[in-house]
C-alpha cells in the first residue's frame, strides 16, 4: 500500500552521479528473458547507528540461454567482490551500475551455457534516512532501522532481479548488536554469536518477489499474542506487535484486535492465513503501510494507539490493518505478474479494507469512507489529463505513478460496483477461485476477471470490468422521465468540467437504482436506455452509493432528492452530494441547491454525511473560488447550520463526556473543526485555546487528542514568532506522535509569513525528518497567506527539494501548487515549473493534472464565483 506515503520523504533515489545518465539502448522496464532467479540466500550485517551496512548475497539462476553478461538491479552498492558458479567452476564476475534507478549489468568475462549458475556478492551500503530501501531513524537517544521496497526500493538493499514477476524462497540472517531485534518474513529458527555481535537465523520463505522482503532491527519492544485456530487453520498464529521503546505503552490495542482482523479474513477468502507468523510492526516515518509477506510495516500512528485513541484512529487502524492483512492474500500469495497489474492488488485491498474494517468494528462505520474516497477519486478522473486504472508500463520511471487516487479510490469502487451487481457470494467465489489458481505464484488482470466470469457464469463481466479499467473518465448518467409515468429514458456521457471538453466515451455501466424502498440494477451497455421505475417514492439513481458514476435529474425530482437528504442511508447521500456539485462544476444548476442541500444534509445521522456540504464549501473558500465579499455570509451559514448541532452534541476539549457512540463522537470533532474553523466562533476557539495551553502547561488530560490540532493552531494563530520556535523545540524533543505531527502541522499550517520564512530558511534542527520537512511546504501552501512564499521557495530550490524526494515525492511535489485558481497562476507554473519538470523526468501526469485543474479553477471562479456569493449572502445576509 502506497497511497498514504504520499508525503514520505526517500533519498533512495537521488541520482548517484551525471555518470549514470540513461543510456536508450538499455532496458527500461522488465529486464530481458536472459536470467531466471530460483532462490536467495541473504547474510546482512545491520548496525542501525552506523552510516552504512553491509552484506553478503547469493542468488541461484538459470540462464535460459547462453550469455557472456545478464541485466540485473543494484542501487549505490559498493561491491566489493562478485563471482559466480557454474559447471563446478567458480570465477571473478564484474558487477557495475549503469542508470540511476539501479539496472546493473553483471559481466562473465566469458560465454557461459544455459543451465543453472549460482552468484555471490559482498558489498556495503548507505543506510537512508527516508523510508525507502533499507531506512534508520533515531528515536530519542536510540537507532533503529527498517525496510521499505516497493516498488523497486530492494534494490538498493541487496543485488538482485527487483520484479514482481520473480518470486523465489529467501533464507535470510541479520547480524547485529546483543539484545537487539531481528525481524524478517520467515520465523527465527535461533541465533550465533559471531564475535562481538549476534546472528539471527530465519527458515527459508515462502516464494515471495523482492519487494515483499523486509529486514528490522534495533532495541524494540515486542509484545506476542496469537490467533487462534480456525475452521481453515488447525494452528494458532504467532502474532506480534513490534514497536520502538518510546512506543512500548502503545501497542496493546494491535495485540487485542490483529487476530481478530486475521480472522475475519481467513473467513472471507476461506483460506488459511498464507505464511507461518504475523509481526506488525511500526515506524515513525511511514507515513503508510507495506504489506511484507508475514512482516507488514505501518506508521506508528495508525497501528501504535493511545489508551483513549479517537474514532478516527481507530477507523484508520482497522481500514489500514485489513488492508495491508488482506494483501497477504491478495498480492502476497497471489502476487501481480508485472507492475501493470498493481491497480488490481491495490484496488482490491482498499476494497477489503473497508468491508473487514466494516465487519470487524460495525459501529465505527468505516464503510462510508470508501464512497468518499470514490467521489474525491472521480475528481481526479474527470481531468483530460489522467490515466486509465489499467496502464501498461514500460518504463521503471512510470511506476510509481500507478499509486495515487485512480487506483485506489477510483479502483476500489469499481470492485464495489462489480460486486454489488454480481451479488456478494458470487464475486467472493471469483475471488477464492482466483486464490486456488495461482496460489504463491503470479497472475494478471485477465486472469482475475477470467475468475470473475467463470464463477458467475456471466461473461458481460468481463466487459463491465474492463469497460472501467481500461479507460479514463467518468461517466455521467441522465435521467429524463419518459412520458406517460412510463419509467425514465437514460443517457451516458463523459463527465467533463465548466469550460473544458473530453473525447466521447462508453462504459458498461452496472446501473444500480433506488425507487422506494425497491432496488433495480441493469447493465447499461448503449449511449441511451429506458427503465422501468422500480417503485414509488424518491429516486436514487445510485442506489448504495456503490456505482462509479454520476448522475443528473430533472429539476423537479433533484428537488425532491435534497428535501430527502436526511434520511437517506449514508453511502447515497454522499453520492447526491457528488453529483449534484459535479453539476454545479459543470455550469449546471443553481446555487440555491447547493445551500439548500447543506442545510439539509447537516440533519442527516451519518456523521460523513452531516459535513459533506461544509466541507466541499471550504473547499470553495480555500481556492478562493467564493469571493471574499461573501465571506461573512460563508461563516454565517457554518455558524448557523452547525451551532445548534454542536449545542445538541455539547463540547467538552477534555474528551467526549462519556459520550460512547463513536460516530457521534466523529461527528463532535468534525462540528468542532467546523465551528472553529469555518464560522470562526470566538467561544469555542478559547476553549480550545485555554485546554491546548493548558495542555502545554503540563495538564497532560486538559485536550483530547481529537481537538489537539484545532487547539495548537489556534494557539500559534494568537501567539508570534517566538511561541512558534518554542512549540517546535517542545514537538521536536518528543516521540508522541500525535503530539509531535500536530504541533508541527499547527506551525507550517499558520498563515503567518514570519513563521514561514523562518521554517523555509533558518529552521534547521538535526531531529526534523526529512518526511516532517516536506509536510512542512504543504502546509504552507495550504494556506493562502503563506501560498507564495511556498511556491516561491519551491521554484528556487526546485533541483534540491526534487534531488532530496526521490522519485515517489518527486511525482507529487506539483500538486503542491493546486491550491491556486487563477489562470495567470497556472501560466506562471507552466512557465517556470514545466521545464524543471521535464528536466528531471519525474512527475509529468502530476504536472499536467495541477496545471489543469488551476485553469478548471480558474473557469469556474470566472463564470459562476458572483453567482455563488449573491446566492450566499441572499440566503445569511452579513451581520452589521
Amino acid at each position: 500500500m502506497r497511497k498514504l506515503l504520499l508525503l514520505a520523504a526517500s533519498s533512495a533515489l537521488i541520482l548517484p552521479s551525471a555518470a549514470l545518465a540513461q543510456d536508450a539502448t538499455l532496458p527500461t522496464g522488465k529486464l530481458p528473458d536472459t536470467a531466471t532467479p530460483q532462490a536467495y540466500r541473504l547474510d546482512l550485517t545491520v548496525l542501525p547507528s552506523e552510516d552504512r551496512f553491509s552484506g553478503h548475497a547469493e542468488i541461484d539462476v538459470t540462464l535460459n540461454d547462453a550469455a557472456r553478461m545478464v541485466y540485473m538491479h543494484g542501487r549505490d552498492l559498493n561491491v566489493t567482490k562478485a563471482s559466480a558458479t557454474a559447471g563446478g567452476k567458480t570465477f571473478p564476475v564484474t558487477f557495475k551500475q549503469l542508470t540511476p534507478l539501479g539496472l546493473a549489468s553483471l559481466d562473465f568475462g566469458r560465454e557461459l551455457p544455459a543451465g543453472k549458475v549460482t552468484l555471490k556478492f559482498d558489498y556495503t551500503a548507505p543506510f537512508e534516512d527516508g523510508p525507502a530501501g533499507l531506512y534508520h531513524i533515531q528515536v530519542g537517544d536510540k537507532w533503529y532501522s527498517w525496510t521499505q521496497f516497493e516498488s523497486i526500493d530492494a534494490r538498493a538493499a541487496f543485488p538482485s532481479f527487483d520484479e514482481p514477476g520473480f518470486k523465489t524462497p529467501f533464507t535470510v540472517t541479520l547480524t547485529t548488536r546483543p539484545g537487539f531485534e531481528a525481524v524478517s518474513n520467515a520465523p527465527e529458527t535461533g541465533t550465533v554469536k559471531t564475535g562481538d555481535l549476534v546472528t539471527h537465523k530465519f527458515a527459508a520463505t515462502k516464494p515471495l518477489p523482492t519487494y515483499l522482503m523486509a529486514f528490522v532491527v534495533g532495541p524494540f519492544e515486542t509484545v506476542a499474542t496469537q490467533a487462534a485456530p480456525t475452521e481453515y487453520r488447525k494452528d494458532a498464529l504467532p502474532i506480534r506487535i513490534v514497536a520502538t521503546q518510546a512506543n512500548a505503552d502503545k501497542m496493546e490495542f494491535a495485540k487485542e484486535n490483529s487476530g481478530p482482523i486475521v480472522d475475519l479474513l481467513e473467513k472471507y477468502f476461506g483460506e488459511p492465513f498464507p505464511f507461518p507468523k504475523l509481526d506488525q510492526i511500526g515506524s515513525p516515518i511511514m507515513p503508510g503501510a507495506m504489506e511484507n509477506a508475514g512482516a507488514d510495516i505501518y506508521g506508528d500512528g495508525i497501528l501504535l494507539l493511545d489508551q483513549n485513541p479517537t474514532t478516527s484512529d481507530k477507523q484508520e487502524f482497522g481500514m489500514v490493518v485489513a488492508h495491508e492483512l488482506s494483501h497477504q492474500w491478495f498480492g502476497d500469495l497471489v502476487t501481480p505478474a508485472w507492475w501493470d497489474d498493481i491497480w488490481l492488488n491495490e484496488s482490491f485491498a482498499n476494497w477489503m479494507g473497508y468491508r473487514i474494517g466494516n465487519e470487524w468494528r460495525p459501529d465505527l462505520n468505516i464503510g462510508t469512507n470508501a464512497i468518499g474516497e470514490a467521489f474525491d477519486a472521480m475528481e481526479l478522473d474527470a481531468l483530460k489529463a489522467g490515466r486509465p486504472i489499467h496502464e501498461k508500463i514500460t518504463d521503471d520511471r512510470d511506476i510509481n505513478g500507478a499509486f495515487d487516487a485512480i487506483t485506489y479510490g477510483k479502483g476500489g469502487q469499481v470492485v464495489a460496483m462489480i460486486a454489488a451487481y454480481m451479488g456478494d457470494a458470487e464475486f467472493q467465489k471469483g475471488v477464492r477461485l482466483h486464490l486456488k489458481r495461482h496460489a504463491y505464484g503470479n497472475a494478471s488482470t485477465d486472469q482475475f476477471f477470467q475468475s470473475l466470469a467463470d464463477a458467475s457464469g456471466d461473461p458481460r463481466v468481463l466487459g463491465a470490468m474492463k469497460s472501467f479499467v481500461d479507460q479514463q473518465g467518468v461517466p455521467v448518467v441522465t435521467f429524463a422521465h419518459a412520458g406517460n409515468g412510463d419509467g425514465y429514458s437514460v443517457t451516458q456521457d463523459r463527465y467533463h468540467y465548466l469550460g473544458t471538453d473530453v473525447s466521447p466515451t462508453m462504459w458498461t455501466i452496472p446501473l444500480c437504482v433506488r425507487h422506494g424502498d425497491e432496488r433495480k440494477c441493469t447493465l447499461l451497455a448503449d449511449k441511451s436506455a429506458k427503465i422501468d421505475e422500480p417503485g414509488s417514492g424518491v429516486v436514487m439513481p445510485n442506489a448504495g452509493g456503490t456505482g462509479y458514476y454520476r448522475f443528473d435529474l430533472p429539476k423537479d425530482d433533484w428537488r425532491t432528492l435534497i428535501g430527502q437528504a436526511a434520511s437517506l442511508p449514508p453511502g447515497e447521500a454522499l453520492a447526491m452530494d457528488d453529483s449534484l456539485w459535479a453539476r454545479f462544476q459543470a455550469g449546471k444548476g443553481d446555487p440555491a441547491e447547493l445551500i439548500a442541500a447543506t442545510k439539509s444534509m447537516a440533519a442527516n445521522a451519518d456523521s460523513n454525511a452531516a459535513v459533506d456540504n461544509a466541507g466541499r464549501w471550504g473547499g470553495l473558500v480555500g481556492h478562493d473560488v467564493l469571493p471574499d465579499s461573501a465571506t461573512d455570509s460563508y461563516r454565517a451559514m457554518i455558524g448557523s447550520i452547525y451551532g445548534p448541532i454542536l449545542d445538541r452534541l455539547g463540547f467538552d476539549p477534555s474528551g467526549d463526556s462519556g459520550d460512547n457512540d463513536p460516530d457521534r463522537q466523529k461527528l463532535r470533532r468534525s462540528v468542532v473543526s467546523l465551528m472553529a474553523g469555518g464560522a470562526k466562533d470566538e467561544a469555542v476557539r478559547a476553549k480550545l485555546a485555554n485546554a491546548a495551553r493548558a495542555y502545554l502547561n503540563g495538564d497532560a488530560d486538559a485536550i483530547s487528542p481529537a481537538y489537539l490540532d484545532l487547539g495548537l493552531g489556534i494557539l500559534v494563530d494568537q501567539g508570534d514568532l517566538a511561541f512558534a520556535k518554542q512549540l517546535a523545540e517542545k514537538a521536536l524533543a518528543s516521540e508522541d506522535a500525535s503530539f509531535r505531527s500536530a504541533a508541527l502541522g499547527a506551525i507550517s499550517g499558520s498563515g503567518k509569513a514570519d513563521i514561514a520564512n523562518w521554517l523555509l530558511n533558518d529552521f534547521h534542527d538535526p531531529r526534523l525528518r526529512r518526511n516532517e520537512q516536506f509536510r512542512f511546504l504543504y502546509g504552507l501552501a495550504g494556506n493562502a497567506d503563506t501560498r507564495q512564499t511556498a511556491y516561491d521557495y519551491v521554484f528556487a530550490n526546485f533541483d534540491q527539494i526534487a534531488g532530496s524526494a526521490g522519485i515517489f515525492l518527486g511525482s507529487r511535489l506539483p500538486a503542491l501548487f493546486n491550491r491556486s485558481c487563477s489562470m495567470e497562476e497556472a501560466d506562471k507554473l507552466d512557465q517556470v515549473m514545466r521545464p524543471k519538470i521535464e528536466e528531471a523526468d519525474v512527475g509529468m501526469l502530476g504536472f499536467n493534472r495541477t496545471v489543469e485543474q488551476i485553469r478548471t479553477c480558474a473557469n469556474l471562479k470566472t463564470a459562476r464565483g458572483a453567482e455563488l456569493a449573491s446566492a450566499l449572502k441572499a440566503a445569511y445576509p452579513a451581520k452589521k
